[in-house]
């Protein structure tokens, strides 16, 4: 069977960040790359997510829908036909880490699912992860660490 992995050109396993990808640059989404998607999946997931957020895990961004045999999501770039929600800074989209202290922990988390998703757009990550109950054939991921000059 194969294995589902989660990596970036931008960034190794627990590596920083570079600032291009985060609120002091050009806030852009890194680009990934992924392989070893699973016989019968049917669609991709992401979620970004900082758990060291002050208040809270923070979401980044959550996107859904993504076709099983992409193999790479462009910087900055969403898949062609895929969905994104809302993000904890109150928008569609991609949001960059942005610490207000020290460094953080930046989880970029993939999901191989047996089905597409009927979410409507801009949909939070807690209606995602109900939707993807029962769906799950793997999941992987890389984490990414940031902290502000």
């Amino acid at each position: 069977m194969d294995t589902l992995k989660l990596s970036s050109t931008a960034f190794g396993t627990n590596g920083m960040i570079p600032g291009k990808y985060t609120c002091d640059g050009a806030d852009v989404a890194p680009p990934l790359a992924i392989e070893g998607v699973p016989e019968g999946a049917r669609s991709l997931a992401l979620v970004v997510d900082d758990p060291d957020a002050p208040a809270g895990t923070w979401v980044h961004w959550v996107v859904w829908n993504i076709d099983p045999k992409t193999a790479e999501i462009a910087e900055g770039s969403v898949p062609q036909g895929a969905r994104q929600g809302m993000n904890d800074f109150r928008r569609p989209g991609y949001g960059g880490p942005c610490p207000p202290s020290g460094t953080h922990r930046y989880f970029f988390k993939l999901y191989a699912l047996d089905t597409l998703l009927d979410l409507d757009q801009g949909a939070a990550k807690s209606a995602l992860e109900r939707s993807m109950k029962g769906h799950l054939l793997a999941q992987a991921q890389i984490i990414g660490r940031y902290r502000r000059k």
